[in-house]
């Protein structure tokens, strides 16, 4: 790709949204500005901010490279992320709204009176704030070392420093034009040049279908493994080795490679001809223990599938940076028609990443020996058109990625420094929530930098596991079930949020190994965290029947009653 078009479209991306933002910041008056923009925001612009801001790094970038390397069945993970709204939309949006809450740890304590309940809730917002953080900043990097060819480090620096300046500068008011801004961007960054790819696949015959077929290279290719891998050929392959296979070193030659497992040494270059097959790719010493990964190694699939589908549905109503917009709409009618708005908008964007996973495999089938499968939607346009052409829709869909990474590491950064400023630093005021947006950004940026991680879906979805095995209980329970104590809540996201966040890291540390018949059972724990947790806050909460809070019938009565019609029983 051609930096000189693809580095201006990413400043171009950067400068509107701290101009967009600079426009939030201008009307931001009050504290309550700056956590909920007062509540005025309407269904229409809070649909877009909602889903300017939930399309991060895994739906941009992400599923695309899934649908590449695992094909169809990872189609999974738009679906869940589209249908957790309507699950949202059906038990919490309009009573969370009603609740006059500023945050979830504000909900936890509004219901249950319990700062203890409150802290716990806010130490898992930060947790699953800052696990959602990872990925956007580490797709940040992974976008401007394709385009530059700079260290996989500079492009979350960029982001942090871009979203915490205008979060900082004019909190909720701000970053509501700006996500609103971002996702009619992220929406014309992948249709315009889907629009063009569709009409060059349909004309130059490549096959009709993608998934039919092993994935072949249509024509010689030259690639560098820069990890150590194990590949497997089912058959006989005749390639140019510039490396070390198998323990030996080769200046260049053609190699005579017979079926089976080969070692091939980071560094290496193989050139394979025209016609081969792309052989099957694993990172020497299980580094490829991700959770998508499972099925490709068949490894339970079924189970692997609906613990995809419960995270993904039942995640979305515990995000700390998705939940944070319903507070901001003025009553929960509009809540609801937010959440209906979201429904359609996220839909049709869900229809283009799955597009250019197809095409990547047909036209870029290298990323699976290269493990940078996500960049298949940054690099399809320059491969499949090329020329001036392919540099300008290039540089859209770079500067579309961008949006991404921007829009939720804004969202998410406003989500945390919020309860941070709440529930951690000692004053509540304008000051110390800038403080606490720095400190929001400045441990996921830390950990970008130091780490590698997950590809950037895989991060998303174990995000999703632990916020459905935490705040799931609490929301649904905590709206419909009167019975509900502050034990049986703590005790609930205490075993259930917390044995799903032990999988994740037992996940991303490469534990317990490949093969081992727990990794299913780590890399997908909804199935068992989120069951564990209503299980758990059910028969806490019946064991201490004497802890309910005293005033639950009025709270549970603000939370399900009309505003209107509040205002006239109370009148």
């Amino acid at each position: 790709m051609n930096s000189s078009y693809a580095i201006p479209a990413v400043a171009l991306v950067v400068v509107a949204t701290v101009l967009v933002g600079a426009f939030g910041l201008r009307i931001s008056r009050t504290t309550s500005d700056f956590y909920v923009a007062s509540r005025t925001v309407g269904p229409r612009l809070n649909a877009a901010a909602i889903s300017g801001e939930y399309l991060s790094a895994a739906s941009f970038l992400g599923i695309a490279g899934l649908v590449l390397v695992q094909g169809p069945d990872m189609l999974w993970y738009p679906v869940g992320y589209t249908a957790g709204y309507l699950v949202l939309l059906l038990f919490v949006a309009a009573p969370l709204r009603r609740s006059g809450a500023y945050t979830l740890p504000d909900f936890a304590e509004a219901r249950l009176a319990s700062q203890a309940v409150r802290r716990l809730a806010g130490a898992f917002v930060v947790g699953v704030g800052w696990l959602y953080l990872l990925p956007q900043l580490q797709g940040a990097g992974l976008t401007l070392t394709v385009l530059t060819g700079a260290p996989d480090w500079l492009g979350g620096v960029i982001v942090a420093v871009v979203v915490t300046a205008t979060v900082a500068a004019g909190g909720m008011r701000s970053i509501t034009f700006v996500q609103a801004f971002q996702y009619w961007l992220k929406l014309t960054a992948l249709l315009v040049p889907a629009l063009f790819l569709v009409l060059t696949w349909q004309s130059d015959g490549a096959p009709r279908h993608a998934f039919d077929e092993p994935a072949t290279f249509r024509e010689q290719r030259a690639v560098r493994v820069d990890d150590t891998v194990d590949l497997t050929l089912d058959r006989p392959l005749s390639v140019i080795v510039t490396g070390t296979v198998d323990g030996r070193t080769h200046p260049g030659t053609r190699l005579e490679l017979p079926a089976g497992t080969h070692r091939i040494e980071g560094g290496t270059r193989l050139t394979f001809p025209a016609g081969a097959p792309v052989p099957r790719a694993e990172r020497s010493g299980g580094g490829d223990l991700s959770p998508s990964q499972a099925e490709s190694r068949e490894e339970r699939p079924l189970y692997a599938t609906y613990g995809l589908i419960l995270a993904t549905f039942l995640g979305t109503m515990g995000l700390p940076h998705v939940v944070v917009r319903f507070y901001t709409s003025p009553h929960g009618v509009a809540a609801r028609r937010t959440t209906v708005a979201v429904l359609g908008l996220i839909g049709a964007f869900y229809l283009l990443p799955p597009l250019y996973g197809a095409l990547g495999r047909l036209y870029a089938p290298e990323l699976t020996l290269t493990g940078d499968p996500d960049a298949a939607v940054l690099l399809l346009p320059d491969r499949m058109i090329g020329g001036v052409g392919g540099d300008l829709l290039g540089a859209l869909v770079a500067g579309g990625a961008f949006a991404a990474f921007l829009s939720t590491a804004s969202g998410l950064t406003m989500a945390v420094a919020g309860v941070l400023t709440q529930d951690v630093l000692p004053s509540r005021g304008v000051r110390h929530f800038r403080l606490g947006t720095v400190l929001a950004m400045a441990v996921p940026l830390a950990a970008s930098v130091l780490v590698g991680g997950l590809p950037v879906a895989d991060a998303v979805g174990l995000a999703f596991a632990v916020s459905a095995s935490s705040f799931c209980p609490l929301l649904v329970l905590g709206i419909w079930w009167r019975r509900l104590t502050p034990p049986g809540a703590a005790a609930g996201m205490l075993v259930g949020g917390g044995s799903a966040l032990l999988a994740v890291a037992a996940t991303m540390a490469g534990y317990p190994g490949e093969g081992a018949a727990l990794h299913a059972l780590l890399a997908w724990p909804a199935l068992w965290s989120v069951p564990l947790g209503f299980l758990t806050m059910i028969l806490v909460s019946l064991a201490t029947p004497g802890r309910v809070p005293p005033g639950t019938a009025a709270v549970l009565a603000r939370f399900h009653l009309p505003e209107e019609l509040r205002t006239e029983v109370t009148a």
